[in-house]
């Protein structure tokens, strides 16, 4: 009884010493969203303390299960840095735990830390006192504020009695995600065990491309923009095993080559549609992919013309209609071969899009008769609805998603490969495999521009397509973003995975008018999720009608909420 009592004080103590070496910051106000927490990173060093905390009480929570803490903002500028958690099957934390989360990081004082971790603690029913251990797998990308916070997550895990932090060293987002899923499943979790996975997956798809298939050596060319942060760094170290294509990394992250996502990177590229920094008249033609700074964000872009900057762009909808081309297609073969119908796959494949999907994507899909539902924006929703499909595809026209397989369908594809496999020969057979290598080859647990960019350069291969027949798939619908300032944005409700208004009840009324005066017309407004603006987005058959009809909503949002 004394030792627990000792082992009590000791916590106490620990967590009472650390929450005083990192006082809040006057002013400061930190919230718990898609992307964990996220700030200018000179001030960020209290947040990223106490989410070590939270990671080593998530996992003593979830029976010593692994949790990963990775500290990155992203997209965003160089100077900016954050810190989100995974969770043990490599997805982001758990919403159930945002408002803890949010009300850790800005106790205004060490006392209130303690009580509201011991209370917590309590209703939780987490083992603290040191019986059980936690562990916590850490990463970070490449900004300079990185190892100073990096330290801070360290004294935060340290803080939880038997929790164990372990330093996976500098690396892409989905990366650390991978690790932590692979560490609970039982898998090798290093980082040579990550590359030894694409690599061997993408070198199966290319032996799996049909014989008669063989593509000329242009196409074989892609131009890779790093946007100056780790996964350029990684590509670089990767890419002369990745036989059957030639990459050239620009804004690789050597020092000197540019800013951290400074107008370059995924998000610049998609945003802008014009070409990043390093690039110029000698690249038209040439089918280039632009990642994010923490590479969990893909898009492909090429250079029409050397008179101008502007770029051809495949966003983040026709990539996911690529994957899901593929992947039908490989079901059908399995499925449809003559009269083997005893060696058939059922399975449930379902697309998964926000409102922000581009409408002419949607059409695209549900033409082909595949199933596209809708969450709400944010990956946190579109991973979970994925979750629910024997395959589920999503991603975001920022470039950021996945695709992910049930366990149930994995083994059934593994069973179905295993009785084909005296039929090498047989059509059947090679889908299978291909789908098989599609499933090691993708990440599960997170959008991955690295693994992405693999699994698109495979399927181009199979299809031999040129980057000019992926853009023809569909012609994007023109579309607008629009901001409105308001005095409070939780006064609109949207409901419909945010493609309607509830309230004002008013205001969907007012958009269902304008929306009808336009071909093709589309618009939705949402309250953005960091700051006081509605968002508002408009689509129609003209650049021109996408414009007005996202004016004259924001008008509406002006009048009635400004």
């Amino acid at each position: 009884m004394a030792a627990d009592q000792e082992q009590e004080q000791e916590q106490r103590r620990r967590l009472l010493d650390v929450a005083s070496r990192f006082p809040l910051p006057t002013g400061c106000r930190f919230s718990y969203g898609t992307a964990g927490f996220r700030a200018d990173g000179a001030t960020m060093a209290p947040a990223v303390c106490r989410a070590g905390i939270l990671a080593a009480l998530r996992s003593l929570k979830l029976a010593s299960a692994a949790v990963g803490i990775v500290i990155t903002a992203s997209h965003n500028p160089i100077g900016d840095n954050g810190v989100k958690i995974a969770d043990p099957d490599g997805g982001m934390m758990d919403q159930q735990w945002e408002p803890f989360a949010a009300a850790l990081a800005n106790a205004p004082d060490p006392d209130a830390l303690l009580q509201l971790v011991l209370q917590f603690v309590k209703d939780e029913g987490i083992p603290l006192g040191g019986h059980h251990t936690a562990q916590v797998l850490l990463g970070r990308d490449t900004r300079p504020t990185g190892e100073y916070l990096l330290d801070a997550a360290l004294q935060g895990i340290n803080a939880i009695l038997g929790a164990q932090a372990i330093d996976m060293g500098i690396l892409t987002t989905p990366q650390l995600h991978w690790m932590v899923r692979s560490k609970n499943k039982g898998i090798k979790a290093s980082e040579s065990d990550y590359f030894t996975q694409l690599i061997n997956s993408f070198r199966r798809m290319l032996e799996l491309l049909p014989k008669d298939k063989g593509g000329d050596e242009l196409a074989k060319k892609l131009i890779v923009d790093g946007a100056n942060g780790i996964g350029g760094v990684k590509l670089e170290q990767i890419k002369a095993e990745l036989s059957g294509l030639d990459i050239i990394v620009r804004n690789s992250g050597k020092e000197g080559e540019g800013i951290l996502n400074h107008l370059c990177g995924a998000d610049f590229v998609q945003k802008e549609r014009v070409t990043p920094h390093g690039f110029g008249p000698e690249d038209v033609g040439v089918r280039c992919a632009s990642l994010d700074g923490d590479a969990d964000r893909l898009v492909y872009f090429q250079m029409s013309s050397s008179s101008d900057n502007k770029v051809d762009l495949v966003d983040g909808d026709k990539i996911l209609s690529l994957f899901a081309l593929f992947i039908r297609e490989q079901l059908d073969v399995i499925n449809n071969n003559g009269n083997q119908v005893d060696k058939s796959l059922p399975a449930r494949l379902g697309i998964v899009q926000t409102a922000y999907a581009n409408g002419a994507s949607t059409q695209f899909l549900k033409g082909l008769g595949l199933e596209v539902v809708f969450t709400p924006t944010g990956v946190k929703y579109l991973h979970k609805k994925a979750l629910e499909y024997d395959i589920g595809i999503y991603f975001e026209a920022n470039g950021h998603g996945t695709v992910v397989f049930s366990e149930d369908f994995i083994s059934q594809l593994e069973s179905l490969s295993n009785d084909l496999s005296s039929q090498a020969a047989n059509s059947q057979y090679h889908a299978a495999m291909r789908l098989m290598a599609a499933t090691q080859l993708i990440n599960q647990a997170v959008g991955d521009a690295l693994s992405g960019l693999l699994l698109v350069e495979a399927i181009l291969q199979y299809k031999r397509w040129s980057f000019q027949n992926w853009c023809e798939l569909y012609s994007d619908l023109p579309s607008r973003q629009l901001k409105v300032k308001v005095v409070d944005r939780s006064s609109i409700v949207t409901t419909d995975a945010e493609t309607k208004v509830s309230q004002p009840s008013s205001l969907q009324e007012l958009i269902d008018k304008e929306t009808a005066n336009y071909t093709q017309g589309r618009c939705f407004v949402r309250p953005s999720g960091t700051e006081d603006v509605v968002r508002v987005y408009a689509e129609a058959s003209t650049q021109v009608e996408a414009d007005s009809l996202a004016k004259s909503v924001a008008h509406h949002v002006e009048r009635l909420l400004g």
